[in-house]
């Protein structure tokens, strides 16, 4: 995959957001008529577009309902031993930094058997409050 590209009221705050998570601006571009910028990160790459008037997002998360995008998902296996720990030390940058919105967790770390895995799965929200997956494999 080439990149993932995510929709954004605010193009600086967005990626102040990503930035926390790892990510860094590798290019910076229009797309005819708004500002978008690719960002590199451990996992690949993120394209985000800032929309001028944007609309709320769907609750892609909170409605049983809603079809169609519904979360990146982001693998800490061989990273952290412990997301409750890793998400602790993402709260604390986001706490430490006035100018961001502080950290929307959807879903505490906890444990889920995917397939023949055990995982350890927690969701967050990003800048424009769509949701993230992080997840571990335990076994």
């Amino acid at each position: 995959m080439h990149h993932v590209s995510i929709r954004t009221a605010d193009i600086h705050r967005a990626i102040a957001f990503y930035e926390r998570l790892g990510f860094q601006v590798s290019e910076r571009f229009t797309t005819g008529f708004t500002l978008a910028c690719w960002l590199q990160g451990p996992d690949g790459r993120l394209e985000l577009i800032q929309i001028p008037e944007p609309k709320p997002a769907p609750d892609a998360f909170g409605d049983e309902r809603y079809v169609g995008y519904y979360h990146l998902s982001f693998d800490l296996t061989g990273r952290t031993d412990n997301l409750t720990l890793w998400l602790a030390k993402l709260q604390a940058q986001f706490d430490a930094d006035p100018d961001l919105p502080p950290l929307q967790v959807l879903l505490s770390p906890q444990q889920q058997q995917i397939g023949a895995g055990i995982y350890e799965v927690l969701f967050i929200a990003d800048a424009d409050g769509l949701p993230l997956e992080f997840l571990r494999q335990v076994n």
